[in-house]
């Protein structure tokens, strides 16, 4: 079992930054890809970038390409997402996950956090 917990949320305004971490505690979390997903009001929960196990390979969802950054700490059992030039679309609700392989679909992780908010005004 791995549990998860995210922070760093917030309410930012349009251009500002934000660094979400996700702490993994229950087993060593260099086992595990790390993925992070988010949900608005009214919208599905989509996927926004995720990272291998040893950090040498990231994906990320064409929206955030060239604004956002994952990252991991395994020494630190930490997975960080950091925000850069944030949009009002970037409102959601943001979850880490954490799974064997590194995937796009969330159903591909069986652990996930309780997310943290994330409020960007424009």
């Amino acid at each position: 079992q791995v549990q998860l917990v995210e922070s760093g949320g917030g309410l930012v305004q349009a251009g500002g930054s934000l660094r979400l971490a996700c702490a993994a505690s229950g087993r060593t979390l260099s086992m595990y890809a790390m993925g992070w997903f988010r949900q608005a009001p009214g919208k599905e929960r989509e996927f926004v970038a995720a990272i291998t196990g040893n950090g040498g390979t990231t994906t990320y969802t064409d929206s955030v390409k060239g604004r956002f950054a994952i990252s991991r700490d395994n020494a630190k059992n930490t997975v960080y997402l950091q925000m850069n030039t944030l949009k009002p679309e970037d409102t959601a609700v943001y979850y880490c996950a954490a799974g064997l392989l590194m995937a796009r679909k969330g159903n591909q992780y069986p652990y996930w956090g309780h997310g943290t908010q994330v409020t960007v005004s424009s």
